[in-house]
């Protein structure tokens, strides 16, 4: 709940903006969030009430720089570029309006614009676009592989039956095996094709059935910590592919650490979500946080690419086939690395 010692008829207009709001008090500890501070911050209102700044955010000093010109002349003051962090952030860039406010107290009003919206809305509309092409491409590639594929395979049976030295039919076998190896992989790239299958899920199920998964393929060296918010509602989604969707995150994140470091599956509310040009109230946000060495600068730009892998033994598909599904969904991902910290965000639409 709101301090209670903030305006009643404030309130309930902060309450529907759909900018970001902060209210200090006179001691400039937190006093309020509105709900699309907390869905652009990920924080939560009642475990920031009483705070002061350094606790809420990280490496604050520019922000308290804006609050002193506020209160030094009692009027608005505008940070233009503001770089601010908290722990679900690892930076956000935005612009800050600083007001001072007289109301039953003195509060300050602290007004957040991200600055880089028009330029996530074209970057979304660029992976659309992006994502029908490798759809395209993955599938063409496919059919074109997998005929072949067949007929090598079918000669290989045919040869090894007609060979004399059973020592031989090892050499035929390995022909089989990297056959059948192949055509699984031109199944999955064939895989997006299929229509998605949705029902209400909770999305905790799915974390919980991907964690367990790659606990089980790394038991030592690797802990999964859970941080969910049990609050959010059911969504509807294709639960297999969502499954795979995080396992193809997770198991990426755990083979870049070598099995050995600290994955955080975190959940949070989205208020106020644009996904792919339409507007939802209420999105459920996925964080899939880890501590490994970071995604290669070089491959930041085209992680999504087919056939693009950090590893010499990785195939490239992981990401392209996550992004397709999560495109299927309505939804958006998108990521920020840097050496100690990789964080994915997968977030999805709740049409309640």
């Amino acid at each position: 709940m709101p301090n209670q010692n903030t305006s009643a008829s404030l309130l309930p207009t902060l309450e529907h903006l759909a900018t970001a709001v902060i209210l200090l008090d006179e001691h400039l500890r937190v006093a309020y969030l509105n709900p699309a501070a907390e869905s652009l911050f990920g924080l939560s209102n009642k475990s920031l009430l009483g705070h002061p700044l350094q606790h809420v955010f990280i490496h604050p000093e520019q922000l308290a720089a804006a609050i002193e010109q506020a209160l030094s002349n009692n009027a608005s003051y505008i940070e233009h570029d503001l770089a601010l962090g908290t722990h679900a952030h690892s930076k956000l860039q935005l612009r800050c309006t600083a007001t001072p406010l007289q109301l039953a107290r003195h509060f300050l009003m602290l007004e957040f614009h991200p600055i880089d919206r028009p330029l996530k809305l074209a970057r979304e509309e660029q992976m659309l676009d992006q994502t029908q092409a490798n759809r395209l491409l993955l599938r063409n590639l496919a059919h074109e592989i997998k005929n072949p594929l067949g007929g090598i395979r079918g000669a290989a049976q045919l040869l090894e039956q007609e060979l004399e030295k059973p020592g031989l039919r090892e050499y035929t076998q390995v022909v089989i095996q990297e056959a059948d190896r192949l055509r699984a992989l031109m199944e999955k790239l064939l895989t997006p094709q299929h229509v998605p299958h949705f029902s209400a899920l909770n999305i905790h199920e799915v974390l919980e059935r991907v964690r367990s998964l790659v606990l089980a393929e790394m038991p030592s060296g690797l802990s999964i910590q859970r941080d969910y918010d049990l609050s959010l509602p059911s969504l509807n989604g294709d639960k297999e592919q969502l499954i795979q969707v995080m396992l193809n995150i997770v198991r990426n994140a755990a083979q870049a650490m070598q099995g050995q470091g600290h994955i955080v599956l975190r959940t949070r509310i989205a208020r106020q979500v644009t996904l792919i040009k339409k507007r939802y109230p209420l999105g459920a946000m996925i964080k899939i946080i880890d501590n490994g060495p970071g995604v290669p600068p070089n491959l930041q730009d085209k992680i999504f690419y087919p056939l693009v892998s950090g590893r010499a033994d990785g195939h490239g598909l992981g990401l392209t086939l996550a992004q397709d599904f999560v495109s299927q969904h309505h939804g958006s991902i998108e990521f920020d690395s840097e050496p100690g910290r990789t964080c994915f965000t997968v977030t999805l639409p709740l049409e309640l």
